[in-house]
């Protein structure tokens, strides 16, 4: 699994394959516990990964939604969606993360 995952992700995998299966099974686990479809956790994630300001798990999370067949542009409103509660900049920011993966 480690030769799917980009940089420190498959790093640590490829090196620490024992805590690298727990974490997924934690994933796993988590997604397994609601009712939220496939799409629906894949937009929250990459909420959430926009609200704690990192470019790479957007990066990641916009990948795997569009992999997953989530719309370009719904992914987009999702950046959109943080101006009011985080701000223009950190939306914007968001907006040109995920044009990274879009274009």
């Amino acid at each position: 699994m480690s030769k799917d995952l980009p940089g420190a992700a498959g790093d640590l995998a490829k090196n620490y394959p024992s805590v690298w299966e727990a974490y997924a099974a934690l994933g796993a686990a988590t997604a397994e516990a609601g009712n939220l479809t496939e799409r629906e956790r894949r937009l929250v994630k990459l909420a959430l990964a926009i609200g704690a300001g990192s470019e790479g798990a957007v990066h990641s999370h916009s990948r795997r939604g569009l992999a997953e067949g989530v719309a370009k542009d719904d992914l987009h409103q999702v950046a959109l969606l943080a101006i009011g509660p985080l701000g223009l900049p950190r939306a914007v920011a968001a907006g040109t993360w995920i044009a990274d993966v879009t274009k």
